[in-house]
């Protein structure tokens, strides 16, 4: 018989499920269109256990950001492991490339654009701060690049988004363009 402390709690093993579920379904809809009960549905749990593993969905909603920020480390720091070089411009190229694969779950994509829509809750805003400086550090100590260098790496990574939230590559206007220029995603 094992000793107590070395089981997982069925609390302990549902948590992952949970924040899995509400990644997808915060994703989807946003935080104030998704119910705690959808995401229960979607983790194939009640709402009342869902509340007792998250009290608040606020609570839920940073938990499925931090996830998102997590997957979002690991593919970036594939990336920078497979660089063509050590140098800090194909370091964060990989990085890029490596995150630009990811987010081709829309989900990860989605979930950071919620997000920011809904910064101002305090405890969303603070996730979301704590999410980009985790990146953002990353970018730096990984790479080594100048500030200037991370900078402008973090902005081309917005622009990716509003190019892929709004469909950018598919306009043929001139400003579309002009926005799309050099930048393609993986299909």
């Amino acid at each position: 018989m094992s000793p107590r402390g070395s089981v997982l709690s069925t609390a302990e093993q549902r948590r992952p499920v949970v924040t899995d579920a509400a990644l997808r379904r915060f994703a989807e809809r946003g935080l104030h269109a998704t119910t705690v009960a959808d995401v229960a549905a979607e983790a194939k749990i009640s709402p009342a256990y869902a509340f007792k593993l998250f009290p608040r969905k606020e609570a839920l909603f940073v938990a499925a950001l931090e996830l998102c920020f997590d997957r979002i480390l690991e593919a970036v720091a594939e990336g920078a492991d497979a660089a063509a070089s050590p140098g800090a411009d194909d370091v964060l190229d990989a990085m890029g490339d490596a995150y630009a694969h990811l987010i081709q779950d829309r989900a990860l994509l989605m979930l950071q654009v919620h997000a920011q829509s809904v910064a101002d809750v305090p405890e969303i805003g603070s996730a979301l701060r704590a999410g980009l400086a985790r990146i953002t550090t990353f970018a730096k100590d990984r790479s080594g690049a100048s500030d200037e260098a991370v900078q402008r790496f973090v902005a081309y990574g917005q622009l990716c988004h509003l190019i892929v939230t709004v469909g950018l590559e598919e306009i043929p206007e001139p400003w579309a363009q002009l926005l799309t220029r050099g930048i393609r995603h993986p299909d």
